[in-house]
């Protein structure tokens, strides 16, 4: 059974139970910049058929554009605001584990979501059971890096992305390679929207994870 908004665990959110009995890893669901907790629940559930979803609404609002961390109007990063953010959903994942008495999660975000996917990835790797990064980068230079060995990743650029320099990826690719992560790095000819290849791709690579 679906079950609808819920406030009482600091993020509004959806959740929905896995109707697997394998105990396979959840998916936290991170939307982009406009998006809300219900935008990439059609997506999740094709490319984790059957797997548990929890997917919280970003908390920053800026002029009517939901995110989970601020940017300046410039487009620059507010790298204080993100580690705040990034710390709240931190907490957010361990009390939704406990309430909904799931395992560790695959992060599947999107944009602004996958921007702080990886950002509580390097924060709290011990919380993750792995990333779907679609279309994130990398703005700065977040060292030290913690120890990601083992942890599996999967990241999606696009090529002619408008918003992404394609490169940004490649440079945040390299970096979680740096600190030991399992990194599949994929860069498909499309822009910044999603397409079916990066569903395939997604869905073929958790398939063959547990």
């Amino acid at each position: 059974m679906d079950t609808p908004k819920q406030s009482d665990l600091s993020f509004i959110h959806r959740f929905i139970p896995g109707r697997d009995a394998g105990r396979r890893a959840p998916l936290l669901v991170l939307h982009g910049s406009g998006g809300d907790e219900h935008d990439l629940l059609p997506l999740a559930e094709q490319i984790g058929p059957g797997r548990a979803i929890v997917s919280p609404r970003g908390k920053t609002n800026e002029q009517g554009i939901t995110r989970f961390f601020r940017r300046a109007p410039d487009g620059a990063w507010d790298l204080d605001d993100l580690a705040q953010r990034t710390a709240e959903l931190a907490d957010f994942v361990r009390s939704a584990r406990g309430a909904y008495g799931l395992p560790k999660p695959v992060v599947l975000g999107y944009s602004n979501g996958a921007n702080i996917g990886w950002s509580l990835l390097l924060r709290e790797p011990g919380a993750l059971a792995g990333a779907i990064l679609l279309r994130s980068m990398l703005p700065f230079d977040p060292r030290p890096l913690p120890d990601l060995s083992g942890i599996p990743v999967l990241l999606i650029a696009a090529h002619d992305d408008e918003l992404i320099p394609v490169e940004r990826a490649g440079l945040l690719a390299a970096l979680l390679g740096e600190a030991g992560a399992d990194v599949t790095y994929e860069v498909l000819r499309t822009g910044h929207g999603l397409t079916g290849e990066d569903l395939k791709l997604a869905s073929e690579w958790l398939a063959s994870r547990r």
